[in-house]
């Protein structure tokens, strides 16, 4: 699913219009980027929980040439689904 199927999917769920859903998804990821990227971690019942997390810096070898080269520190975003959403996921796939 691209953006404009999900925003288009979204409209039709939430009953709102295309910008306000649009601006929505914005500002959800302006705050993941900002809570994670201080290594914080956002938790949403019944989904999962976003946390930030500080990869150190390192020194990688291009196995072409044999250049090494220092990839600075950075900041990594993970998502861990919750139990909630799993066991969905599980019962749709495998329906009993």
């Amino acid at each position: 699913m691209d953006n404009r199927q999900l925003l288009s999917h979204l409209t039709q769920k939430l009953g709102r219009n295309r910008t306000d859903v649009n601006r929505l998804l914005d500002a959800l990821a302006a705050v993941l980027a900002e809570r994670c990227g201080e290594l914080d971690s956002i938790a949403v019942p019944g989904f999962g929980t976003f946390t930030g997390e500080k990869v150190n810096e390192c020194v990688v070898t291009d196995s072409e040439t044999g250049r090494r080269t220092l990839m600075p520190p950075k900041v990594q975003l993970n998502f861990t689904m919750s139990h909630v959403l799993k066991n969905r996921l599980k019962n749709e796939l495998n329906p009993s």
